[in-house]
């Protein structure tokens, strides 16, 4: 079984590729569009995610808005939506 990562990286990760796509997961939260459990649940999958390093390369190289999240990242299907 394999171990969920820091709390506190993982929650500033999630924030940190929304925002980088131009999502913002507070407004998000206040329009309905996302449910506190589903930020909750969202934190919790990059927590298992094995792909931290290739992600915080892809947040150091974002220097403009970004389409999609980093390759492999396991909350792309969660970020596509709130796109829309």
């Amino acid at each position: 079984m394999r171990r969920l990562g820091d709390p506190d990286l993982h929650f500033f990760l999630t924030r940190s590729v929304a925002r980088a796509m131009g999502i913002s997961l507070g407004d998000a939260l206040r329009q309905g569009d996302l449910r506190p459990a589903d930020y909750a649940a969202m934190v919790t999958c990059c927590r298992a995610c094995p792909l931290v390093h290739q992600c915080q390369t892809w947040l150091a190289e974002s220097q403009s808005r970004r389409d999609t999240p980093p390759a492999g990242c396991s909350n792309a299907s969660a970020f596509s939506a709130l796109l829309h």
